[in-house]
């Protein structure tokens, strides 16, 4: 496997710098399918977070901050990420029916989604000292009362091509927002002027802590909230899509395992992450603490773990190098492959969507069907599963 990509031109020498990157994303690559369940199937999953969440309102609410000097363009979050239209979806779901694997299943979305949004009208009338919500069909018929798109996730689902699984209550982390709006922080209170909270970390570099990070807390007294919160959430979700949420990722991969025991009494069985669980930061402390995570691992509780080894995430590469991310996926899956791996892909949200952007979605949509049909080509013997139903042949 080659270690970096293109070579020396016209004698020109090839620095250190530019042989160190791709050999760190090689390593990185190996090491994170070094450990954990084998299978002799080329199983192919995609993960997609933030669905249901709101994060950008509208161009016109991005174009009010960057008026009163918030730099929202610094995070392709905010540039790009919105609730999905109608035509966001059935472009994507046009483009998983062109592809089939070798039992003739469609590649599906394993859709990761938060249950509600804040009730910003309310929050405001309780002056920020209790937080209240709506449900994302709320939501959806509020932003897109003439095309409510709420409908295709359920005919996705019919379809199995749009899997929900749960991502939290709220995508805002409620005990730290709620205290920046009470202490009247100008960004965040601006930014709640225009229905929007995720300012993200490389636009406002303030606070040491994400307020996208649902679970990552200042203090263990905000444990009572976030458990409660669970449990609510996932009813939630039954009473939305009809069962129950069989498997769970946080917001920003930030959880303690304390949280478990409410999941497993709440129908949770498998935990979707990154190769590390990253711990909540409290107050005070200056480094986050890390957990190695694997196929295959429970944890103390019993949560059966899952583990994302391939990206594809467009959105987040500059515009005139988002071809890379079709390379990169597919040598991230071939070494999946090799090392005997599921190939669980990393695709946010984002990636889907045009409310904002148009060309945000028909730019990411033609890499991804390039992406769906390379696959299927160099892996005939391709199997696309779901989320959950990897899990249940891990168990």
């Amino acid at each position: 496997m080659d270690v970096y990509r293109g070579g020396a031109k016209n004698g020109n020498s090839i620095g250190a710098n530019s042989l160190m990157m791709p050999l760190k994303k090689t390593i990185a690559n190996h090491l994170v399918n070094s450990m954990g369940w084998t299978t002799k199937q080329k199983i192919v999953v995609f993960e997609s977070d933030d669905w249901g969440s709101i994060r950008m309102p509208s161009t016109k609410a991005y174009d009010a901050l960057m008026e009163a000097g918030i730099l929202v363009d610094r995070s392709p979050y905010c540039r790009y990420d919105n609730l999905c239209s109608a035509e966001d979806i059935e472009s994507l779901f046009a483009i998983l029916r062109q592809h089939k694997d070798a039992n003739g299943q469609h590649p599906m979305i394993t859709a990761n989604a938060v249950v509600t949004n804040p009730n910003f009208e309310k929050i405001a009338s309780a002056n920020y000292d209790s937080y209240h919500y709506e449900t994302i069909d709320q939501t959806l018929a509020r932003f897109f009362p003439n095309h409510n798109p709420f409908s295709l996730w359920n005919q996705g689902l019919q379809q199995r091509l749009f899997i929900p699984q749960f991502h939290g209550r709220e995508h805002v982390n409620v005990p730290f927002w709620l205290d920046t709006l009470k202490r009247k922080d100008p960004v965040f209170t601006k930014a709640f002027e225009h229905g929007c909270w995720g300012i993200s970390a490389d636009v406002y570099t303030k606070y040491p802590k994400s307020i996208q990070a649902s679970f990552d807390y200042n203090d263990r007294s905000e444990l009572n909230f976030m458990k409660a919160s669970l449990v609510d959430g996932l009813n939630i979700f039954e009473k939305l899509f009809h069962y129950r949420s069989e498997s769970f990722i946080p917001n920003n991969y930030i959880w303690t395992s304390e949280l478990d025991e409410t999941l497993i009494d709440n129908g949770v069985r498998y935990m979707q992450g990154m190769k590390y669980q990253l711990l909540p930061k409290p107050a005070g402390e200056t480094k986050r603490q890390m957990s190695r995570r694997f196929n295959g691992q429970k944890s103390a509780a019993g949560l059966l773990q899952t583990v994302r080894n391939v990206q594809f995430e467009p959105s987040l590469l500059p515009n005139n190098d988002r071809s890379a991310a079709v390379r990169d996926c597919l040598n991230q899956i071939q070494t999946a492959f090799l090392w005997r791996k599921p190939a669980i892909v990393s695709v946010h949200r984002i990636n889907f969507c045009g409310a904002l952007h148009v060309a945000n979605r028909e730019i990411n949509l033609k890499l991804f069907h390039q992406l769906l049909r390379e696959i299927t080509r160099r892996w005939p013997d391709v199997v696309f599963m779901d989320t959950v139903s990897l899990a249940k042949i891990i168990k």
